[in-house]
């Protein structure tokens, strides 16, 4: 249930804070007063679309808050642990809180807790269901008629992923065997390029090993002279490192411990003297004995760097290109068994859907005909007890089946007995449509979660006895749930609960306000402005007081 709702910097609202109670609770007021401002701001705590223009003027940014207070047993909860949030297993309150900036920076918070946009609107949804009243435009476009029977029947979303599935392994047929038709084309050139590949056998490294032994074999001779001499330098007899450590060794035990250090990094230096020696020698010998030569080395270069520059690689990644053409090749070798495979898969995706599309459409059918005789239910309350409400659940044909499955579903209606049913367009006046749809919403709303209701003008173009009838039907609703309804129809807002009334002031500076009607009188008075408009008479007050005695 929606406890308060706290707006500040909202369009014509500088600041502003309603409570909300349980039942039927009604919001009337002038036109342009400022109703629709309050759902909008609602709207943007719970997740839906948020607009710069909703920002008041000369405001650095708008702000609205929303409490609940829900069962601890709510699906809500789940949702919320489910994306890592803190929530108490005794919790039974939730607040959603946006804020959108001036430049159109929105931020989100369930429970003073950050959240993304995405799933306060997910919250939101669980918490609340807003109607329009242009919300039958839905019931008029036979597209949602599968949706609001599948929500009813609270079936269907095993669907859509089996569809996918079948459809991917169809498309993975399909590019198979258009792969199978190209790479039988491939295969003598596979086979080739593999053979000059393993013929080749190239080593990861080998072309920058190559390059500095071709570098190295250039200047040969003079590498060796110069390794020669280094060799020679080190290891001729006036070594002074040997010399000066052996006179110092002479004298250690007369020197005292001063001397270790000088004695250790001797030490150190004759040991990297003679790692170098062997380094050198090493150098030197491979020089000498090296199986390679200057033509050698720039043949295989050659080779290596030609197959780099066919495939469109760099060396080093040849032995990769290898494997990527061996797969290629196995493919094809095997190309019928990979078919084959996918085709069995695509079979039994295919299996899957259709087995889960039939047993769906089953419990459509059955869903049909418990929605039919609910809604048929609510129609004599409404001024429709001649009426028929009727939904059509029909096979299509394969090549029309979808991600929702194998049924078109139609919503018809008849007005008149005996007539026969037609689409609602066709048949319904524009308050019978309202009405119809008022049936519909009021069936639906026994199987949601969501414990608010509320409903924006639904009883426009309708008036009298139809009215008072959709009225009473609100009240009903309201016994199980909270109901809001934005009204301009007297005979709905004397069946409130709670009456709320929304008025702006002010000229240069319009604000709008919300008033809690806690007195008969004040309500009387509202009633009979929305019966006779802004100069009530006497006559208008008596009607709005009887309206109260029959609607309490």
């Amino acid at each position: 249930m929606l406890v308060s709702l706290s707006i500040q910097n909202v369009v014509l609202i500088e600041a502003l804070t309603v409570e909300f109670n349980g039942g039927l609770c009604t919001l009337t007021g002038e036109t342009g007063a400022g109703k629709s401002i309050l759902l909008d701001s609602l709207g943007l705590a719970l997740g839906m679309r948020a607009d710069t223009g909703l920002v008041r003027k000369g405001a650095q940014q708008a702000q609205v808050s929303a409490e609940f207070t829900v069962r601890n047993d709510h699906p809500v909860f789940d949702m919320l642990r489910e994306a890592s949030l803190a929530v108490r297993d005794d919790e039974t309150a939730l607040i959603l809180r946006r804020s959108i900036s001036a430049e159109g920076r929105s931020r989100a918070f369930i429970n003073d807790q950050p959240v993304s946009v995405s799933l306060l609107r997910e919250a939101g949804e669980a918490l609340v269901e807003i109607h329009g009243q242009f919300e039958t435009q839905g019931l008029l476009n036979p597209a949602s008629h599968l949706r609001i029977l599948d929500e009813y029947a609270q079936d269907g979303g095993s669907l859509p992923p089996l569809f996918t599935a079948w459809k991917e392994r169809e498309e993975s047929c399909i590019r198979l065997r258009e792969e199978a038709g190209r790479t039988r084309a491939e295969e003598a050139y596979l086979r080739q390029a593999l053979e000059d590949l393993d013929a080749l056998d190239p080593q990861e490294g080998e072309e920058e090993a190559l390059s500095g032994l071709r570098e190295r074999l250039m200047h040969r001779e003079q590498v060796l002279e110069a390794l020669n001499t280094a060799y020679h330098i080190l290891s001729g007899e006036s070594d002074p490192v040997r010399g000066a450590w052996g006179a110092l060794e002479r004298i250690a035990d007369r020197a005292g411990e001063g001397l270790e250090i000088a004695l250790g990094a001797l030490e150190r230096a004759s040991v990297e003297m003679q790692e170098a020696l062997a380094a050198i020698q090493s150098l030197s010998n491979d020089l000498e004995e090296s199986e390679y030569n200057l033509e050698m080395i720039d043949e295989r270069l050659h080779a290596l760097r030609a197959q780099a520059r066919k495939h469109g690689c760099g060396v080093d990644d040849l032995q990769a290109v290898r494997g990527e053409l061996a797969a290629r090749l196995n493919r094809i070798e095997h190309e019928d068994e990979v078919l084959e495979a996918a085709v069995k898969e695509a079979d039994r995706a295919r299996k899957a859907y259709e087995a889960e599309a039939q047993r769906v459409s089953i419990s459509r059918r059955k869903a049909a005909q418990a929605l039919d005789k609910r809604v048929a239910e609510e129609l004599p309350p409404l001024k429709l007890g001649k009426a028929r409400f009727e939904t059509h659940v029909e096979t299509l044909s394969e090549e029309e089946w979808g991600p929702h499955g194998m049924d078109r579903v139609r919503f018809l209606v008849a007005t008149n007995p005996g007539a026969e049913a037609g689409p609602l367009h066709k048949i319904a006046s524009g308050g019978e449509m309202a009405r119809f749809m008022l049936a519909l919403k009021v069936v639906m709303a026994e199987t949601g979660a969501a414990g608010t209701l509320i409903f924006d003008e639904v009883d426009s173009g309708i008036g009298g006895a139809t009215a008072d009838a959709v009225g009473e039907r609100l009240a009903g609703l309201a016994a199980a749930k909270q109901v809001l309804v934005v009204t301009h129809a007297p005979q709905v807002a004397a069946r409130a609960a709670h009456h709320y009334i929304v008025h702006k002031d002010g000229e240069a500076d319009i604000r709008t306000s919300v008033k809690a009607l806690s007195s008969r009188q004040e309500r009387c008075e509202e009633i009979a402005r929305m019966l006779s408009g802004a100069d009530i008479t006497a006559e208008a007050r008596a009607a709005a007081g009887k309206l109260l005695e029959t609607g309490t």
